[in-house]
């Protein structure tokens, strides 16, 4: 599911394609201020003036995993996100005698919690400031290719300045197309542990059947701990670090919410859509869609095939599979909700009156006009390209291939001064890129791969001869695959490791198969690398004059409105509420009961016998919900998120914390594109299943104790 806008009231007039609804928006800290009647009204109960303050609770627990959300919740760096998000860190600690996926994990103490698989990352915001002069500075007058290597240095130099301070990461991002940038430093904590995870028949429960689905009994919370060095710095993994010590930590409300209540969520929604124009809506759901859901269904077919009565196998490439079976699924949902709203459809004739707007002034016709002629004809050309690129894509799940390319690529970076590497490439992603070739020794499995490979090389052949990779067809013309598997050593993690230290020139002189594919196909990737460059800085220019043109457009209207997500951190309101669906009734909960009615002890419906046992004897405790008379596991609301708010804190109108945003309903995901309130609902976690479970199932009492539970 990393950059905030924290602006004046000229710039909270945000150009969005549509109007925002009471419940839409995923909005910017800045922007409560300008919204605080409307959460007001809708129940707030917090200074909404004061609410978007980085420096002040809430927004002070919340931290990021770099792809998920997550937040602290006691003063020792414990910290809650989604069983889901924390699934690689207990793929990779997990074997057939110690399966964690499946039998879940749980610390007894602070010496059992266990290192987090390599890569893992907790971060702190400390600051956002905008940095969009600097970022534009001797750009205005450039085009293509020399555009985007200013913008480049550019964002490079703030970042560098602010990484002077120790163990800081720092970014630079795009809002409106690049019409606005925001630098976000933020503490990189590198010591993440698993501290509690319920078995994989809560945290997963209903599994794929039940992904994105209502009604919904998933348990999906787990929890890590952040550890610092004793002097309080970030550092590596070392039994002598202490737990991280937060500025704030979320209170668990004493009280769970019942329907009709106020709730936010804060966290970092990834992507979302909303600002593209009709062109590229039409072209990703006439198209590119409907091609990757079936590359992800065959994908996720052959490694279900592969490792199929295989549990070390199974083990290995259950992340991956979860995480193409979830996109998959999403964007089947896409699709039908598209074709539920209208969505191509209404894009258009969002899109005609905006521009009949333009055209109904000479002053912004001369403006703008050229500018949108432009980005027409870019979207064309790069819609034309798509389809291509995904197949050659596919490539890249051959793993030896994927960490060939990746090396060969470090050491060319390396041969160059650190501010002109390549992002990723730098002295500051050195770490991380340890890690990220650590981690395959527990996600591979050879023959897998070996067969993942050939698939993906059969659907690339499909292309025309003159889309694809010349070099790569080449090397590989009367080679027998199984021969570059048998070999390669780069299977081992010891031998990608050496590797990192070596030389272009070691890479050329090497006789490792997979090394020589990388090299052999090296200079025609950089050369389309060159050409994605020159279009994407292009793309910028005529997309942020377009943007303009929709500030102008929005501002006319007095709208209030907010940027696409890319990442940053967010805030969305709502209301605890059910809804109706083709004549059926969708209430707002789902209780234990409905839990005990789906368990069938097998597959994906295989609950723990002690939490059935409990169900079955009622034994909830003070965990009931007074309006229910029953355990709540999940509600739904219809707070407005994405992919990244995984594992997003859910927060009622005090600021406390309630539950964990987990997922949306299929037929609403297509709120990437468009938020349609009549559709779109967000699944959450209630905070009273997680504390149940804890307490009555797996005996957590220390972890509710730190939290001021008991």
């Amino acid at each position: 599911m990393k950059t905030i806008l924290r602006a004046g009231a000229s710039a909270l007039l945000l150009a969005a394609p549509a109007i925002a609804t009471a419940d839409e928006g995923m909005w910017l800290p800045s922007q409560t201020g300008a919204i605080a009647e409307e959460m007001k009204a809708a129940g707030l109960e917090l200074d909404a003036k004061t609410l978007g303050d980085l420096q002040r609770p809430p927004l002070t627990a919340i931290a990021s995993l770099g792809g998920c959300s997550a937040a602290f919740l006691s003063p020792q760096g414990l910290v809650a996100t989604n069983h889901h998000c924390v699934a690689g860190s207990l793929q990779y600690n997990s074997s057939p005698e110690n399966d964690y996926l499946t039998d879940g994990f749980l610390a007894k103490t602070l010496a059992d919690e266990l290192p987090a698989a390599p890569g893992s990352r907790i971060y702190v915001i400390e600051d956002l400031r905008d940095v969009t002069a600097a970022m534009l500075k001797g750009a205005d007058k450039l085009e293509g290719r020399a555009r985007y290597d200013r913008l480049q240095a550019n964002r490079t130099a703030l970042i560098e300045a602010c990484e002077k301070q120790a163990n800081r990461r720092c970014d630079v991002r795009a809002y409106f197309g690049g019409a606005q940038y925001w630098l976000q430093q933020q503490l990189e904590i590198q010591d993440v542990r698993l501290v509690y995870a319920p078995a994989g028949g809560v945290g997963n429960f209903g599994g794929e059947k039940d992904n994105w689905q209502w009604p919904r009994h998933t348990g999906d919370f787990s929890f890590y701990r952040a550890y610092v060095a004793p002097d309080g710095s970030s550092a590596a993994f070392s039994k002598d670090n202490v737990p991280f010590k937060p500025k704030a930590w979320l209170p668990i409300a004493k009280e769970g919410v019942k329907e009709g209540d106020f709730v936010m969520v804060a966290g970092f929604p990834g992507t979302t859509e909303r600002l593209r124009t009709a062109d590229e809506a039409r072209f990703y759901y006439e198209e590119l869609y409907p091609y990757q859901q079936r590359m992800l269904a065959e994908y996720g077919d052959s490694i279900d095939a592969l490792t199929a009565g295989n549990q070390a196998a199974t083990i290995a490439y259950a992340a991956t599979l979860q995480g193409v079976e979830n996109y998959e699924k999403k964007i089947a949902g896409q699709l039908a909700g598209a074709d539920a709203i209208s969505l191509t459809q209404k894009k258009a004739a969002e899109e005609a009156a905006f521009r009949a707007w333009i055209k109904a002034d000479p002053a912004r016709e001369a403006q703008y006009g050229a500018a949108l002629a432009e980005l027409d004809r870019l979207v064309a050309e790069t819609n034309a390209a798509s389809l291509a690129d995904a197949k050659r894509g596919l490539l890249g799940r051959g793993q030896l291939y994927g960490a060939a390319r990746t090396l060969y690529r470090w050491a060319n970076e390396q041969a160059k001064p650190d501010k002109d590497r390549e992002p990723g490439f730098q002295a500051r992603d050195k770490a991380l890129m340890t890690q990220r070739m650590q981690v395959i020794e527990r996600r591979y499995v050879e023959a897998i791969d070996q067969q993942l490979f050939a698939d993906a090389i059969a659907e690339y052949r499909t292309l025309p001869a003159d889309q694809r990779v010349k070099s790569f067809d080449a090397f590989l013309e009367g080679k027998d695959l199984a021969a570059l598997y048998a070999g390669s050593e780069l299977g081992t993690t010891a031998k990608r490791l050496e590797w990192m230290g070596k030389t272009p020139a070691d890479f050329k002189a090497s006789s490792d198969p997979f090394i020589q594919l990388a090299v052999a196909t090296y200079d025609e990737a950089m050369a389309a690398e060159a050409a994605d460059k020159e279009r994407a800085g292009r793309v910028q220019k005529a997309r942020s004059q377009v943007m303009a043109a929709r500030l102008a457009y929005a501002a006319s209207q007095g709208k209030t409105m907010y940027p696409d997500a890319n990442g940053s951190l967010r805030f969305t309101y709502g209301k605890v509420t059910g809804k109706t669906v083709d004549g059926q009734v969708w209430t707002a909960f789902t209780t234990a009961e409905g839990l005990l009615a789906k368990h069938t002890g097998r597959g994906e419906f295989d609950a723990p016998d002690k939490m059935i046992e409990l169900i079955k004897a009622k034994d909830y405790g003070s965990y009931t919900a007074p309006a229910l008379g029953t355990l709540p596991v999940d509600f739904m609301s219809t707070v407005d998120i994405t992919n990244g708010n995984s594992g997003s804190s859910t927060l009622n109108a005090r600021g406390e914390f309630v539950g964990l945003a987990f997922d949306g309903t299929i037929e609403g995901v297509v709120s990437d594109w468009m938020y349609d309130p009549k559709i779109n609902r967000t699944i959450h976690v209630d905070s009273r299943f997680m504390l149940w479970t804890m307490d009555k199932v797996d005996g957590a009492q220390r972890l509710l104790g730190e939290m001021g539970v008991k």
